[in-house]
């Protein structure tokens, strides 16, 4: 029983954690979104009314770099130390812990 109780506090303090996760993540992607968006739709209206002269080729480029910039460090970040994340899915702490945290994640990213 003593376990059962553990795994029970251990699952859904996961839950809760991953739903303020996915709705944090969510409303910090919303905001650069928009900063960006009105940044860029800034910088067309000065070119516009021809108050800057913007090279839309080298800004596609620039981009383009920080997203493989981002992806690159995504895919480090995955590879590191899997030995440790095997050994703590192993465990009864592991597995409800990362359950209800995905869970959790997708049910406050939908909800942000």
């Amino acid at each position: 029983i003593e376990n059962v109780a553990s795994v029970a506090a251990t699952a859904g303090g996961g839950f809760f954690v991953g739903v303020l996760i996915g709705y944090a993540l969510k409303k910090v992607i919303k905001f650069v979104a928009v900063v960006g968006g009105l940044f860029l739709a800034g910088l067309a209206y000065l070119q516009y009314h021809q108050i800057a002269a913007i090279n839309w080729y080298k800004v596609e480029q620039a981009s383009a770099g920080i997203v493989s910039t981002v992806i690159n460090a995504t895919k480090m970040v995955e590879g590191g130390n899997q030995p440790a994340l095997a050994e703590l899915a192993i465990t009864n702490f592991g597995i409800p812990l990362t359950s209800s945290i995905s869970v959790g994640f997708t049910i406050g990213f939908m909800k942000g």
